[in-house]
């Protein structure tokens, strides 16, 4: 089993380069699934889950080739309509190849997808969107059969709630369809901009992504094309916590700043010093954080709910009492429990955490719930008196490509281990 060791203590200093974006990437590969030719795909970051979309786009006959951080993909009708269970359950966004895929074969079966256990993230507006635009749906046993033998066709589709997955999912489905669909209620996301630009190198007709309103006329075919994926700015901002929980001060490359407004500014009532230069962001924190007297997460261009549980992190050694509510996951707060193995004194509510923060954290062994929980437990690790070990880190390497390594060029202590 694969754990981390760090000996906490030391103040995080230097230039680290941030990776392309995990919720950016699944998508890209995703749409290949509608493509003709061969596309390429810059500043991909290695990670478990983009190893797990390229198995099933392989299991479907498409093929790829990984150079460094390029993969090039293959694109052609799909040989197969259905994922197969263990590939489905790999991650949470094996989901998104269900409007591909039926856009392309008009048939599709799928179980019910994996990822981390962060609660009920229902995929009924996958669903409802997908038949609005006029596919049947049977459902057997823990499979969901969809039909769309005439094809798909554009629909008006109002979100409930902007869900990022959905709203990729409709883009994906409707590219090619016939007529025009009209997405409200959009989620606007940086990634959701990135998959726009993608497919619209490919041939496709879509206005409004980055906007509550999105619109896509669908287009007989999509050829192929080459794209360079978006930075990460959920690994950025934890390289900012890093350097918050540890006092330390960090330069942070390969970003996008505009990305990262709400990051930002929260990180800056902690009473660091943020500056964005460019494609550079420099973070330098006090010796303790400010507590935040309240904080929510929220959809984009609201403050991230992948960044909360790396915020809670850093201010378990806060100079105060924080308040956090988490507004987009029911069980994200699953991580404290672990998080409070390292003296963390926290009380949740609910949906609300508050967070008082003390001058010291004692090292422990705990493991890693979730993508983000584990990358909270990993920056009480930084801080705490004496060596941590964290467990689980499959839940990590889905998310973060060598961040023992990283780190470590920043001053961690920090090892990956075999145990």
């Amino acid at each position: 089993m694969q754990k981390l060791l760090i000996t906490g203590g030391n103040k995080l200093t230097g230039n680290v380069i941030v990776g392309g974006a995990k919720n950016s990437i699944l998508p890209l590969i995703c749409a290949t699934v509608i493509l003709n030719g061969k596309s390429t795909l810059h500043n991909c970051p290695d990670l478990s889950d983009v190893r797990a979309a390229l198995n099933i786009i392989e299991h479907f006959g498409l093929s790829y080739i990984k150079k460094g951080t390029d993969i090039e993909i293959c694109s052609k009708k799909p040989d197969a309509f259905e994922i197969p269970d263990e590939l489905m359950r790999t991650m949470r966004s094996s989901v998104m190849f269900l409007g591909p895929v039926l856009s392309r074969c008009k048939r599709a079966v799928i179980s019910l997808p994996g990822g981390c256990k962060l609660g009920p993230r229902p995929i009924d507006m996958h669903i409802s969107a997908l038949v609005k635009m006029g596919a049947k749906i049977n459902f057997s046993g823990e499979k969901l059969e969809f039909n769309a033998n005439k094809g798909l066709k554009g629909a008006s589709i109002f979100l409930k709630f902007p869900s990022v997955g959905a709203t990729e999912n409709i883009i994906m489905a409707a590219a090619l369809a016939r007529g025009t669909t009209r997405i409200i209620n959009a989620a606007r996301e940086p990634e959701i901009v990135d998959l726009a630009n993608f497919l619209n190198k490919c041939g496709a007709n879509i206005k409004g992504a980055g906007t509550s309103r999105i619109t896509v006329g669908g287009v007989p075919e999509l050829g192929n094309a080459e794209h360079t994926v978006i930075p990460d700015r959920i690994e950025a901002a934890t390289f900012m916590a890093a350097a918050a929980v540890t006092g330390g001060s960090i330069t942070i490359e390969n970003v996008n700043c505009r990305h990262l407004s709400a990051v930002n500014y929260m990180f800056s009532r902690c009473g660091c010093n943020v500056e964005p230069r460019g494609t550079m962001l420099k973070i330098s924190a006090p010796p303790r954080p400010n507590a935040l007297r309240y904080a929510a997460t929220g959809v984009y261009p609201g403050f991230p709910t992948d960044v909360g549980p790396m915020l809670i992190g850093a201010l378990t050694v806060g100079s105060g009492t924080s308040v956090i509510e988490e507004r987009i996951f029911k069980n994200r707060f699953a991580f404290l429990d672990e998080l409070k193995k390292f003296g963390a004194d926290i009380v949740r509510r609910g949906s609300v955490a508050a967070v008082n923060g003390k001058p010291e954290l004692n090292a422990a062994r705990c493991d890693c719930t979730d993508l983000r929980g584990g990358a909270a437990l990993i920056m009480a690790a930084l801080r705490a008196n004496g060596t941590s070990e964290i467990g689980n880190l499959c839940h990590i390497k889905r998310g973060y490509q060598d961040i023992a390594g990283k780190l470590s060029m920043l001053g961690a202590d920090i090892s990956e281990i075999q145990r």
